[in-house]
C-alpha cells in the first residue's frame, strides 16, 4: 500500500508527542483537532472533497524545495530524523565495542558525514568493480560483472532474487525479473508527449554522458559510451512488460528447468551465472515472471559489443553508487533523478541523506531503539483490537453479498480468518551481527551493507518460510499485504498523527485513519484483483467457481474505467488497470471501516466534535491519511510508474462510491464529485 503523501523513506513513531507549527497547534484550553484544523470551508465537500478536508494545510504548508512532494508523511518524518541524528551523534561518542549495533550505527553515521574524506576517495570505492568490467573480453565477462554487480545492489540485466513459489507458498525458489532499465520504466523510452520527451532527451544528452565522465572516462568516450548505453536500454525495454501487465500473477508466473531457461537464452550459462551470484547449492528449476525480456537479453548479448555492454554496466555501477561518492557525482545524480525526474530544488541537508539510507539499510537496528519508547502496550492492543473489528465487517460483508455463491463465500470466510496480522513491530529482529560495517569509507559500507541484504535473501534458498521476518521496519510510515503469507503489517508509525498523542485521538477519525485506509485496505489487498487469486494458505490457486470469477471482474472494470477517466495532468490520465488493486482496497477499506465504525459508542451517541458529526469525523480521518501534495514532475512520473492513484484521486475517487458519504455530507446531483447510484462500483 505504498502511501504517496504518506510514504517517506522513514515515516514516524506512533504517539508522536511533538506539536509542528507547520501542521498544527494545541492550547491548554483546546487540544489540536487533527481534523478540523485542516479544513478550507470554501470548498464545496460535494465538489472536492480532498481540498475540502486539507486544503486549510495545504495552503499552510507549501512544499519545501528539498522535496517533490510534502505531507503528513513527511512532517511525521522530521520528527524521527531528529531523533535518529541524536542515537547517531550518541553512537558516535560511545567507544561501543566492535560488531556492536552502537559501533556500526555510530561509524556508518561517521563515514556518511565525513565529506572531506569522501572527497578525497574520489570514486575509488567502486575501482574494483570497475576494473572487473575493464577486464571483460567477451559474452562470458560481461555475464561475469553483470552477477557481481548484482550481489552489491547494483541492478542491471538480471533482475534475480529468492521468493516463495506462488503455487507452493511453502518453499522458496530462485526467480528472475525484468530489470536493467535506466530510466524509471519502459514507457518513458517511447511516449511522444512533450513532458516525457523532454525527460528522456536530457538523459541521453546529458546525464549519460556526464556520468560516465564522472566515472573516469574522457569526453569523447563518455558520449559515445552514452550512445550506447541508450540503444541497449530501449532494446531491453522494447520486450519489458508493461506496468498493468505485471500485476497479472499467472501471466508473470513461468516455472522452468534450468534446461529449459538455457533454451530461452542460450548465450547464458546458467549454471556459471547462479555461482557468481553467489548461490551455494545447485538450481534446477526457476521461475521467469517475463520471458520475453530475458529473450531480449539473450539477443541482445550477441547483437551489442563488448565494448557497448562495458559501457553500460559502467553506467549502471556509477549510478547506483554515485550518491555515496564525491561531490560531482552526486551532484549530478541529484540534478537528474531529484530535479527532472522528481522536480526538486535542492538537495536535503547531508546528515538527513545519510539518515535516509542508513534506515533503508539497516533500519531494525534502529527500529529496537524506538518501539520501547514510542509504542507502548495501550497502543499495539488498540489497532490488534481494529484489525479484529475490521475482519469482523469483513465477514459480514462476504455473508450479505448478492452477487457470490454460497461454494465461493465459504472459501472467501477461511481466507479471511486465516489472515495474519503483524502489528507494530516484529516479534524476532533481524541478526546484523555479519554485517560488516567501519570507519573507512562510506560508499564502502553502502557495498557491504548492501551485500548482507542481498546474502540475507538468496540464503533463504531451501529452508523453511521464516512468518515472523518483517518486510518493514517499525519506523516505516506504511504498511502491506503479503498474497503468499496471506498476512499484513502494520508497523507502529502507521498509527501515528503529528502533535496529538494516540490517546487523544477519538475512534472516528481513527477509523477514518486507520481502520478504513490501512487495516480495511491491507485486508481487502487480499481480495483484489491480484490477490484474491491466492488461496487461505497464500497458493495461486482458482478457488472462486468461474461464474463468481466473471462477476468480479465485470465489477472491478467499472471501478478500473472510473479511475481511468481522471485526467491528472496535462493529458496525462490515472492508469485505472494498473492501479486498479488499490484502487478496490480503498473502496474496500472505506465501506469495512465505516461498518466496522457503527459499531463504536462515538457512533451510536453521534455527538458533534466542533461542529461535526461522527461519521463526518470518519471521512475527515480518511482524509487525512492522504495529507499532502506534489510537484508536476513527481506527479507525471507516479502516473507512469506507480500502482497508486494520485493522493487526492484516493479520498475523492472511492468516496464517490459509497452512500454514507452522500449522506454525511449532503451530496447532490449536480456536484462534481456525484456519481449517479446505478454507476457507483459496489464490491465487497
Amino acid at each position: 500500500m505504498t502511501k504517496l503523501y504518506k510514504a517517506t523513506l522513514f515515516g514516524g513513531v506512533a504517539l508522536a508527542l511533538f506539536a509542528l507549527s507547520a501542521y498544527q497547534t494545541k492550547t491548554a484550553d483546546k487540544p489540536a483537532d487533527p481534523v478540523y484544523d485542516n479544513l478550507d470551508k470554501s470548498v464545496k465537500p460535494g465538489d472536492d472533497f480532498f481540498r475540502y478536508a486539507n486544503g486549510g494545510w495545504l495552503k499552510r504548508n507549501p512544499i519545501p524545495a528539498a522535496y517533490s512532494s510534502w505531507g503528513i508523511g513527511n512532517v511525521v518524518s522530521e520528527e524521527l530524523r531528529d531523533r535518529l541524528k541524536k542515537i547517531n551523534e550518541d553512537a558516535l561518542k560511545a567507544n561501543a565495542p566492535k560488531g556492536s549495533s552502537t559501533q556500526k550505527i555510530g561509524d556508518f553515521y561517521y563515514t556518511g558525514m565525513d565529506s572531506v574524506n569522501i572527497e578525497k576517495q574520489g570514486i575509488n570505492p567502486i575501482k574494483a568493480q570497475l576494473d572487473i568490467i575493464d577486464k571483460a573480453t567477451d559474452i562470458a565477462g560481461i555475464l561475469n560483472a553483470a552477477a557481481v554487480l548484482t550481489t552489491t545492489g547494483t541492478r542491471n540485466i538480471i533482475g534475480s532474487g529468492v521468493r516463495q513459489d506462488a503455487k507452493n507458498s511453502v518453499k522458496t525458489i530462485v526467480q528472475l525479473s525484468q530489470s536493467g532499465l535506466g530510466l524509471p520504466n519502459r514507457d518513458y523510452y517511447f511516449k511522444t508527449d512533450a513532458r516525457t520527451t523532454k525527460v528522456r532527451t536530457d538523459y541521453m544528452t546529458n546525464h549519460l554522458p556526464a556520468m560516465l565522465k564522472l566515472s573516469g572516462w574522457d569526453e569523447q568516450k563518455a558520449t559515445q559510451g552514452a550512445a550506447s548505453v541508450f540503444k541497449i536500454e530501449k532494446f531491453l525495454a522494447d520486450s519489458s512488460r508493461k506496468l498493468e501487465n505485471l500485476r497479472d500473477p499467472y501471466h508473470n508466473y513461468n516455472k522452468m528447468t534450468i534446461a529449459q531457461l538455457g533454451k530461452l537464452t542460450p548465450n547464458i550459462n546458467w549454471p556459471v551465472i547462479f555461482s557468481k551470484l553467489e548461490y551455494k547449492q545447485p538450481i534446477d528449476t526457476v521461475i521467469v515472471g517475463q520471458p520475453e525480456y530475458y529473450r531480449a537479453v539473450n539477443t541482445a548479448l550477441s547483437t551489442f559489443s563488448v565494448d557497448e555492454w562495458k559501457a553500460y554496466l559502467r553506467w549502471k555501477l556509477i549510478s547506483s553508487y554515485a550518491p555515496y561518492l564525491n561531490s560531482a557525482a552526486d551532484a549530478e545524480s541529484f540534478r537528474f533523478s531529484g530535479k527532472v525526474i522528481s522536480g526538486r530544488k535542492e538537495q536535503l541537508p547531508r546528515w538527513k541523506r545519510v539518515l535516509d539510507t542508513e534506515n533503508g539499510l539497516m533500519g531494525e537496528l534502529l527500529g529496537q531503539l524506538f518501539v520501547k519508547e514510542y509504542f507502548p502496550t495501550e497502543a499495539k492492543q488498540r489497532y490488534t483490537d481494529m484489525v479484529e473489528a475490521i475482519r469482523q465487517a469483513y465477514r459480514e460483508h462476504i455473508a450479505k453479498l448478492d452477487w457470490m455463491s454460497p461454494e465461493t463465500k465459504q472459501k472467501a470466510l477461511a481466507k479471511l480468518n486465516a489472515i495474519h496480522p503483524k502489528v507494530g513491530y516484529p516479534d524476532k529482529w533481524k541478526d546484523f551481527s555479519s554485517m560488516e560495517i567501519s570507519r573507512d569509507s562510506y560508499a564502502g559500507n553502502v557495498m557491504q551493507a548492501r551485500h548482507w541484504a542481498y546474502l540475507f535473501n538468496i540464503n533463504k534458498l531451501g529452508k523453511p518460510v521464516d512468518h515472523t521476518e518483517w518486510g518493514m521496519t517499525p519506523q516505516t510510515y506504511n504498511a502491506s499485504y503479503s498474497p503468499s503469507n496471506n498476512e499484513i503489517t502494520l508497523p507502529a508509525a502507521q498509527f501515528s498523527i503529528p502533535g496529538v498523542k494516540d490517546s487523544e485521538v477519538d475512534d472516528a477519525v481513527a477509523y477514518g485513519y486507520v481502520a478504513a485506509s490501512t487495516i480495511g485496505h491491507e485486508i481487502t489487498h487480499g481480495f483484489d484483483d491480484e490477490g484474491r487469486q491466492f488461496d487461505a494458505k497464500g497458493n495461486l490457486r482458482a478457488w472462486w467457481t468461474p461464474t463468481d470469477s466473471a462477476k468480479f471482474t465485470k465489477r472491478a472494470n467499472m471501478l478500473a474505467d472510473q479511475f481511468s477517466s481522471y485526467v491528472v495532468l496535462d493529458s496525462l490520465h490515472v492508469n485505472g488497470k494498473a492501479s486498479l488493486g488499490e484502487n478496490i482496497a480503498d473502496l474496500g477499506g472505506i465501506v469495512l471501516g465505516i461498518d466496522a465504525f457503527k459499531k463504536t459508542q462515538q457512533y451510536k451517541e453521534g455527538k458533534l466534535i466542533d461542529g461535526l458529526t461522527p461519521m463526518q469525523r470518519f471521512f475527515l480521518g480518511y482524509a487525512l491519511g492522504w495529507l499532502g501534495q506534489q510537484r508536476d514532475e513527481s506527479l507525471a512520473n507516479q502516473i507512469l510508474t506507480d500502482v497508486h492513484a494520485p493522493g487526492f484521486l484516493r479520498v475523492n475517487g472511492p468516496f464517490s462510491d459509497v452512500p454514507e458519504f452522500y449522506q454525511a455530507f449532503h451530496i447532490k446531483k449536480g456536484d462534481k464529485m456525484w456519481i449517479d447510484p446505478d454507476k457507483r462500483v459496489k464490491i465487497w
